[in-house]
């Protein structure tokens, strides 16, 4: 396990490696002519064969070696945990850096991997810039009709435009939820959103200014008509500018005053990435564009994944309805999906609306739960306050079509890791934790391992958010206790209130069972069990496929017209043939993939789970079947966990005094 990884590492430094020495003379003159010499004379692939094998394969290969990694390490224990293993320069380097800024909570490796980042885009334009212009003279420049200023602008006008495909080349990978690459290295898709808007910013930024030095010089030699100009044998200006248009679209959107009032806009208009990614293959051509398109072919694979997953109406079980405004939705899960705690599940109700998905964090542990999966949703913004209106104010709704993604989250977890667990939260933040202590008891009931200390420090605004502590234990296993195996102490803050509400005695929990349609389905992993070895399956045959099917058009149809000229056959048809081979076989190897899943365990999951929909009784417990009704709970705590909570009204957490433990790690969450 350990050699792929080490593989894999060497794999994706030699590609670093290729973009650090790409603006270099020593590329130029003996890297590139080799390389050319060996994959771009071929019939088959044309001068597009060297950027397929230097970059694009290179990339494949890394992620099908990250899919084996973790298919090996998600089959080790999840709980063998060696407690020597904490603290260190690791530890201490993953701490935060940075709490408030423009980038956010960075860490110190963070900043560390930035300002290298930053460093190969300067040392890139630098270098390109020095090995260009020593070659512009005034000579040069008169003899091309030009002054040398003008030289020199059109030239780094075309540099800038390199050192943007550098950060176009890692912009998509950290939004390809379910990629290997992530995973493998400890980051999850939630925690690596900012890296894509970090090279978001750096995209656009450096394209609009690549496409604003290429008009200022177009206006300056007075051939402004430049801008119009479809080139299918070179460089396209106007699919280029499309391209362009399209990207500042969805970057104007993602300004904070935008996107948190109207966060409609800002979601449909980051569908306008298909438009952008078409246009600049228009733009450069096919066979440059696979120097930066690696990251785009993974996610491409991933979101395709996504829809099929999608297409599915998933079994609603129940709704526990909170005095807090938060619902509890628990649906039907294949027992054979497992996931770790704190991960995250992407949620659609087409009855509020068919486009938006938003991401909920995991409430139930699939060790305790092994048919059921819960999430926690906080009426906050206009879809969530919706679905909770819809779901309070009722109490004959029989069903409700839901559709998700997921779930995903870290490939492994290091609770287990400490001697004491503080765990800080504020409002609807207190979720990921909840996931935390369920995983708890069922390790406790198991007994694998000790269990380490817990503290909880919530903070509420008002009395009816305490109800939230009512999900510490599975509404379908209201009788199991916690252990006395689990040390586990709540601390509870209520900041806006001085003392206890009489009211608050009678508010009442309120749960909601449906009663689910024969063609719900449970929730089920897209790629079955060993999906990490059928992701790999799938990068690594769907390349093969494309690599196969190309070869064979280039050969018989492309070679015989153009003749590696590369001046007589389209590039805009060359890159049309390209992206549908590609898009095809993606599709197939998916689809394939899915179904023989689908078909290998899903059948038994859901003959067994639909017939405790169609046989329901009277006498039947509203936790074995998916009968109509209604029901309430008390809203005092459990005693088992009365006894373990403290509740603190009018103050807020002193993480000083409240914090009984030497040894321990500290997570916290918000409510955001």
């Amino acid at each position: 396990m350990e050699m792929t990884k080490f593989f894999m590492m060497v794999v994706f430094l030699g590609t670093i490696m290729l973009w650090i020495m790409m603006p270099t003379l020593t590329y130029k003159n003996k890297w590139q002519p080799y390389m050319r010499l060996k994959f771009g004379a071929s019939t088959y692939f044309g001068a597009t064969g060297t950027t397929l094998f230097m970059y694009m394969f290179p990339m494949i290969l890394v992620a099908c070696l990250g899919c084996v990694y973790l298919h090996f390490k998600k089959r080790k224990s999840p709980h063998h945990i060696d407690r020597e293993i904490k603290g260190g320069v690791w530890s201490a380097l993953r701490k935060p850096m940075l709490v408030k800024g423009p980038l956010g909570i960075v860490s110190v490796t963070e900043i560390m991997f930035l300002a290298m980042f930053g460093a190969l885009l300067l040392w890139s334009f630098i270098t390109y810039l020095r090995n260009k212009f020593a070659t512009i003279t005034p000579q040069s420049a008169a003899a091309d009709g030009q002054y040398l200023w003008q030289a020199k602008l059109e030239s780094a006008a075309l540099r800038i435009g390199f050192i943007g495909n550098i950060c176009l080349a890692f912009l998509f990978l950290p939004v390809a939820r379910g990629s290997s690459l992530l995973p493998a290295v400890g980051l999850t898709s939630e925690s690596s959103i900012k890296y894509h808007i970090w090279l978001g910013h750096m995209v656009i930024a450096i394209f609009t200014a690549h496409g604003l030095c290429y008009i200022i010089y177009w206006v300056s030699v007075h051939e402004i008509s430049q801008m119009l100009m479809w080139d299918t044998k070179d460089i396209s200006n106007l699919a280029g500018e499309i391209s362009l248009v399209a990207g500042l679209v969805m970057w104007a959107t993602t300004y904070p005053a935008v996107r948190r009032r109207f966060f409609e806009v800002f979601f449909y208009t980051h569908y306008l990435y298909i438009v952008f990614m078409l246009f600049f293959v228009f733009h450069v051509g096919i066979s440059y564009t696979f120097i930066s398109f690696p990251g785009f072919y993974i996610f491409m694979v991933d979101r395709f994944l996504r829809f099929l997953q999608s297409r599915d109406n998933i079994r609603l079980l129940s709704a526990r309805i909170l005095p807090s405004d938060t619902i509890e939705l628990t649906f039907s899960k294949n027992p054979r999906l497992v996931y770790s705690p704190t991960s995250i599940l992407f949620v659609n109700i087409p009855s509020i609306s068919r486009l938006q998905w938003h991401p909920f964090t995991i409430t139930s542990s699939s060790n305790l739960e092994a048919e059921k999966l819960s999430v926690v949703i906080k009426s906050e913004g206009k879809w969530s306050t919706k679905l909770y209106q819809r779901l309070s104010s009722s109490h004959q709704i029989d069903r409700l079509a839901v559709s998700v993604e997921g779930p995903y989250g870290p490939a492994s977890t290091d609770f287990f890791m400490h001697e004491a667990l503080v765990m800080v939260s504020g409002g609807s933040g207190i979720t990921p934790f909840i996931s935390v202590i369920r995983d708890m008891i069922a390790t406790s009931q198991n007994q694998k391992c000790k269990i380490p200390k817990i503290t909880l420090i919530c903070a509420f605004k008002n009395s009816s958010e305490i109800s939230m502590l009512h999900l510490v234990l599975p509404l379908s296993g209201l009788q199991t206790e916690l252990s006395s195996d689990i040390n586990i102490k709540i601390e509870a803050f209520i900041t806006r209130e001085k003392e206890p509400r009489s009211e608050a005695t009678t508010e009442q929990i309120k749960t909601l069972w449906f009663k689910p349609s024969l063609s719900d389905q449970p929730i089920s992993a897209i790629l079955g069990p060993n999906s990490w070895l059928w992701l790999g399956g799938i990068l690594s045959s769907s390349f093969l496929i494309f690599m196969i099917i190309i070869g064979i058009i280039s050969r018989y149809y492309i070679y015989p017209i153009d003749h590696n000229t590369y001046k007589i056959y389209s590039w805009t048809s060359e890159s049309i043939i390209y992206i549908l081979v590609i898009c095809v076989s993606i599709m197939a190897t998916s689809s394939a993939a899915m179904f023989w899943n689908k078909k290998k365990y899903g059948n038994n999951v859901e003959t067994k789970q639909v017939q405790n929909v169609e046989l329901p009784s009277t006498t039947s417990s509203p936790t074995s079947c998916g009968y109509n009704s209604m029901r309430e709970i008390e809203s005092s705590p459990q005693e088992s966990l009365v006894q373990r909570t403290t509740l603190h009204y009018g103050e807020r957490p002193n993480l000083t005094s409240n914090i009984p433990y030497i040894s321990f790690y500290i997570y916290i969450s918000v409510s955001i």
